[in-house]
């Protein structure tokens, strides 16, 4: 996979969220939300305050989805991303 975002754009994939609550309850895959939070895996050479490989929090509705391959991603500008995670 080759793709290099424009402007000040990330690729992330979405990182998913756990499936069982903390009691032990499993949620069902319609139940799910979508994730919020994902790894950075292109920057644009404009983005000089996120890299490859940082965990981010963005908006649930934020970002246009691609497929490269197989893979499902998410296009964000870097005004929709909220933070860094750890």
């Amino acid at each position: 996979m080759n793709f290099q975002p424009l402007g000040k754009r990330v690729l992330v994939k979405r990182v998913e969220e756990q499936s069982t609550t903390l009691s032990g309850i499993i949620i069902p895959d319609n139940a799910k939300e979508k994730p919020s939070r994902g790894e950075v895996v292109a920057v644009s050479k404009e983005v000089t305050d996120l890299a490859c490989g940082n965990i981010v929090l963005f908006g649930k509705y934020a970002g246009n989805e691609v497929f490269l391959g197989t893979d499902k991603y998410l296009v964000l500008e870097t005004d929709d991303v909220f933070g860094i995670i750890g």
